[in-house]
C-alpha cells in the first residue's frame, strides 16, 4: 500500500473505499494507467478489507479475476471500493470496483478469494 498511495475516503466492516493519483509511474508506454497497477489496487484493498475484519486467522489471495472497461491516465484520481460477495469458514469472496469519479466511469471489476491458512 505504501507505494500506491491511497487515500482513505471511508471504512466500515467490510468495505473500504479509496482514491489514488495516478502517477506517471503508474502508466504503461501509451501513458495510460498500466492493468498490473490497477490489479495491485485491487488485490491490496481486498486485502486489507479481511485484515480489517479483525478475524484470528491469516488470510491470502487465492485468485483474482479482473475486467478492464476503460483507461484513466496520469494526474487523474481513481477511487476504489470493496465489498464483501459471500463470507464463509475459510473463504471469503470480495469484490472490488475501480472507477473514474470525474466521469462516472467504471474503469475495472475484480474479484478475489481469499483463503484462511490459519
Amino acid at each position: 500500500m505504501n507505494w500506491l498511495k491511497p487515500s482513505l475516503i471511508s471504512a466500515e466492516r467490510g468495505m473500504l473505499h479509496c482514491s489514488y493519483v495516478i502517477r506517471k509511474e503508474m502508466t504503461n508506454p501509451y501513458g495510460i494507467l498500466h492493468g498490473g497497477i490497477t490489479a495491485g489496487i485491487i488485490d491490496d484493498l481486498i486485502g486489507a478489507t479481511v485484515f480489517i475484519l479483525g478475524l484470528s486467522g491469516k488470510y491470502t489471495t487465492v485468485n483474482n479475476n479482473i475486467d478492464y472497461f476503460a483507461p484513466a491516465v496520469e494526474g487523474d484520481i481513481i477511487t476504489a471500493k470493496t465489498a464483501i460477495v459471500k463470507q464463509g469458514r475459510t473463504i471469503i469472496n470480495l469484490q472490488c470496483e475501480v472507477y473514474l469519479p470525474n466521469k462516472n466511469r467504471l474503469i475495472a471489476k475484480g474479484y478475489s478469494n481469499m483463503l484462511n491458512i490459519g
